[in-house]
């Protein structure tokens, strides 16, 4: 038997004997009265009146000293020390606390308020109740020291025993308030839309595959929700948002996780240039909200986001940094570049892709401060506008910073007869054994056949967000249960 089965063994036992005792180990309900930080905002007061109060949390500490116990009490709001005394609840209520009590237990204490010589708030506990039995001991060093995989796959004693982690996903929960707050501000609504859906689209991206039994037939877990945030705009709506769980079947890595958040919005008459505009505005404003200024360090480095913000050619980034002239280059001869510069080519693929593996390569780690990356190929935005004056280029932006890529946004396409057009080329991409390849949807050609207003659309993912304005360096650091292998 092992250590922790036998304190499994021995915890269990002392569950039985409060059980035995009369009392209910898991209660329906407790009698709190203050949270631990209400308690410690009001001390003065409840002690001086010599108010009774009802905490109850963890224990996560107790130390012994004869005939007084000493007790840190955790709750979510904070810690306090509590005091047990023989002579306060008797020799029988104080060996039955010591002899069947232990740290990881959630208690509930009811008491007196009261400072110890050394001007430590304290509870002195006149009466207890166990709320949960603790079966198995926490870990006097938790695994998240040395070993990473440990604090991922057992996250509630990551967040236990590790206060800035908690921290982290406080902060994610603000920054996804503020971002709501902001685009409803601005007159966006917030919308819901299918994550099973019958075709995937929105994306270059290899979905997750499942059978409806219901309706026996094949359906998609989406990669994203924009085709039909469009489909909102073709029937009336002008403004419209949603943050929702995406998935893509690829890779796991620092910056990729299957299932993931995503932020998208579509804006009615607007093109890609208002969005960047509207893009530096929503970052200051969270940033303000937030953290209360612009700036924030990454990676031991300073980032500005100060607006405006630097604006870059695609192409111009890959002729500095790759020596990469893309415009004269035909495919074989990007192809024959590529392999000099060591970049893997993969078969099937196409003059955009190749110059993307490049760009990532030697590229996107020089965009530190917030860059706007502007005006990619055509041939690489098969949902975006092409520019009036320059039909090879795209009428599009993506925002970098800190070397990662955040949003990807574009004016969008609604000529219905072109959208056609190339989705039919993407489907012969797709049969050639490219399954990131976009697929033909003959729903959503209809729905533009309606009519859609010119307007522009944005994705961000929120992951990448949160670990770059937290200073972490895997989207597993703020994603609470990030796709694991199992043991």
């Amino acid at each position: 038997m092992t250590p922790i089965e036998e304190i499994r063994k021995k915890r269990i036992n002392k569950l039985k004997k409060i059980s035995e005792s009369g009392f209910h180990c898991y209660p329906v309900s407790t009698k709190r009265t203050h949270s631990i930080i209400e308690v410690i905002k009001k001390f003065s007061t409840l002690e001086r009146d010599q108010k009774e109060v009802i905490l109850a949390g963890r224990i996560r500490a107790m130390r012994v000293h004869g005939g007084l116990t000493f007790l840190q009490l955790e709750d979510g709001s904070g810690s306090i020390q509590a005091m047990l005394s023989k002579n306060t609840l008797g020799s029988k209520g104080y060996k039955f606390f010591l002899d069947n009590f232990d740290i990881g237990d959630f208690v509930e204490l009811r008491g007196n308020l009261f400072k110890t010589q050394r001007g430590e708030k304290t509870i002195k506990v006149l009466d207890y109740r166990i709320l949960s039995k603790s079966l198995r001991p926490l870990p006097e060093k938790w695994h998240g020291l040395t070993d990473v995989e440990e604090r991922y796959r057992r996250r509630y004693l990551d967040l236990i025993f590790n206060p800035e982690v908690k921290k982290k996903f406080e902060i994610r929960s603000k920054i996804i308030k503020e971002i709501r707050s902001f685009l409803e501000k601005n007159g966006f609504l917030e919308v819901e839309t299918p994550i099973l859906q019958p075709i995937y689209g929105g994306a270059s991206a290899r979905p997750f595959k499942t059978h409806l039994n219901a309706l026996d037939m094949d359906m998609y877990l989406r990669i994203a929700p924009e085709l039909y945030l469009k489909r909102l705009l073709v029937g009336g709506f002008e403004k419209v948002y949603e943050i929702g769980r995406c998935f893509r079947n690829e890779g796991v890595d620092k910056v990729h996780n299957p299932d993931f958040t995503m932020l998208e919005f579509y804006w009615a008459y607007a093109d890609y240039k208002d969005l960047m505009n509207l893009t530096e505005e929503m970052f200051s404003y969270i940033l303000q909200k937030v953290f209360g200024k612009l700036t924030i360090e990454y990676d031991g480095k300073e980032i500005d986001f100060t607006p405006p913000w630097k604006r870059v050619e695609y192409l111009d980034l890959l002729q500095k940094e790759a020596d990469i002239d893309y415009e004269t280059l035909n495919l074989k001869g990007l192809k024959e570049r590529a392999k000099k510069l060591g970049i893997k080519i993969e078969k099937g693929d196409s003059k955009p892709q190749i110059a993307d593996k490049i760009y990532k390569k030697f590229c996107q780690q020089k965009l530190w401060q917030p860059t706007f990356l502007i005006h990619f190929p055509m041939e690489a935005k098969p949902l975006a506008k092409a520019l009036e004056n320059h039909p090879e280029k795209a009428a599009n932006f993506q925002l970098l910073v800190g070397g990662i890529e955040l949003v990807n946004a574009y004016s969008e396409l609604n000529d219905p007869l072109e959208q056609k057009k190339r989705f039919k080329e993407q489907e012969k991409i797709y049969k050639k054994g490219l399954e990131e390849a976009q697929r033909m949807d003959e729903d959503f050609i209809e729905a533009l056949e309606y009519g859609m207003p010119p307007a522009a659309g944005f994705g961000i993912g929120i992951d990448r967000l949160i670990a770059l304005l937290t200073n972490s360096h895997s989207l597993r650091e703020v994603i609470l249960f990030p796709t694991m292998r199992p043991k």
